[in-house]
């Protein structure tokens, strides 16, 4: 029946969200339909509109809407100071602190060769060209504290010792305690991500 197909169809969709099961993608489906229309209808219509308008940010590869991100279009912000993360999740994480106001750049990955995934795919030579244009004093590096987000770590240091002169030197800084061994920014809860902005030690 064309109604089976189309109920499949949804409980099929919800489940490619992350933690969404069969079961709680059969319990969603079923609440939207029995219980909220309207809101289902929103819901697709937003989706929609998001994944066709979001891209990332010509700068920082943060998502936006525009050709530059809100954060790098801002003058109110310290060029000095760049913070490289992993995602555009971490962004949000750290900016909900308060307690960050320089720039960012978003590697949308971490160093993971048995992957296959080496520096030209997390953006390491764009990285490389954000470093080298003199104004930065400071990267702050809030990679994950895995073996990935380690060498990902590592590999940053060394870029940021290559491109500095005499003239131009730049402290590596990572987060300090805080972040547990394993653990990913966007599960840590704020006053533990902020003590460890605050308490960052030198790489």
């Amino acid at each position: 029946m064309p109604s089976e197909s189309l109920l499949n169809s949804l409980i099929e969709s919800l489940s490619v969200l992350p933690g969404v099961g069969k079961k709680s993608a059969q319990r969603m489906a079923y609440h939207l339909l029995e219980n909220n229309r309207q809101g289902g209808i929103q819901l697709s219509e937003d989706l929609q509109r998001a994944m066709t308008s979001i891209g990332n940010c010509s700068r920082c590869r943060d998502y936006t809407e525009a050709e530059q991100c809100q954060i790098c279009r801002s003058d109110r912000r310290d060029d000095a100071m760049l913070c490289v993360v992993e995602s555009p999740s971490d962004v949000m994480a750290i900016e909900s602190t308060a307690s960050f106001n320089g720039r960012y750049f978003v590697l949308l990955g971490q160093l993971s060769p048995l992957d296959g995934i080496g520096p030209n795919e997390i953006g390491m030579p764009a990285l490389q060209e954000r470093l080298s244009e003199g104004d930065i004093t400071e990267v702050l590096v809030a990679t994950s504290s895995t073996i990935e987000g380690e060498a990902t770590a590592h590999f940053i240091s060394q870029l940021a010792e290559r491109v500095q002169s005499d003239e131009s030197t730049i402290r590596v800084s990572r987060l300090a305690q805080g972040v547990p061994v394993g653990g990913e920014l966007g599960y840590l809860d704020q006053s533990t991500l902020a003590l460890s902005i605050a308490n960052r030690n030198s790489f």
